[in-house]
């Protein structure tokens, strides 16, 4: 069995235009979709593709996903309770409104199904053995770990799920690392990633195969996200702070 996890995709449906692509001549026969569908500068549709995909799809909810959602609730009793945010803070007023904005391109249509994602979703992977989806870690979805996190501070998280592979997300920056006796891998981001522009997802199957579809976004795409000020990963690990959480485990109390 092969399966593409894509992860992270903020709205971005040229961009997964290009890995379906991609997808269909690489003999996938499953698709776990990450979380942070959403939010984003193309919500609906994206979201309606995913959908509407002819091959087996399992849905994780990100961070985004739950921000989105308690903007729905808070449209019903006048209040907030979760921003997505690792401190659990209240974000910008700029990401508030793209919260704002997102909600009411998809509610009240797809609310439910968004309510119904799992936190992590397992696979039995032929040649890998037992995989386990998750949006951050398999806890948390706002937690933020990377390559150079201390294994110490990881080896709690993920030494008792006794699975041969972590995937994860969250931090829209692919990478592969050993934590005590499970693999870990982050997909990348598919719509919205750090570093060299690109669509980053990973194939697993007997192997785990990092792939990059570098197809340029079409101009209407570019056009929409510059409008809404969305090209920055919404996320407690931005450019300025990259460095300075990378080697710790950040936690929401």
């Amino acid at each position: 069995m092969r399966v593409a996890a894509l992860y992270d995709i903020h709205g971005n449906l040229p961009a997964l235009e290009a890995v379906l692509e991609d997808i269909r001549g690489a003999d996938v026969d499953q698709i776990v979709v990450g979380g942070d569908v959403v939010p984003g500068p193309i919500p609906r549709e994206t979201l309606r593709r995913l959908l509407d995909l002819d091959l087996p799809t399992h849905f994780i909810h990100g961070n985004g996903e739950l921000a989105i959602l308690a903007q729905m609730a808070g449209t019903r009793t006048g209040s907030v309770t979760y921003w997505g945010t690792t401190s659990g803070a209240r974000p910008p007023e700029s990401i508030v409104e793209i919260y704002r904005w997102t909600t009411a391109q998809l509610q009240p249509e797809l609310e439910p199904m968004l309510a119904r994602w799992p936190k992590t979703v397992r696979l039995d992977i032929d040649g890998l053995g037992q995989v386990l989806f998750c949006h951050s870690t398999p806890r948390n979805e706002t937690e933020v770990f990377t390559r150079l996190t201390a294994e110490h501070r990881l080896m709690p998280l993920f030494e008792p799920l006794q699975v041969a592979v972590v995937v994860c997300g969250h931090t829209n920056m692919q990478f592969d690392r050993m934590i005590g006796r499970t693999r870990v891998v982050n997909a990348g981001s598919l719509g919205m990633p750090f570093g060299e522009p690109g669509a980053y997802w990973p194939i697993f199957s007997f192997a785990i195969h990092r792939t990059t579809s570098s197809k340029p976004p079409s101009a209407f795409a570019l056009a929409v996200i510059r409008k809404l000020k969305i090209l920055q990963p919404i996320t407690s690990c931005n450019r300025h702070q990259r460095n300075k959480c990378s080697r710790r485990l950040v936690r929401r109390n």
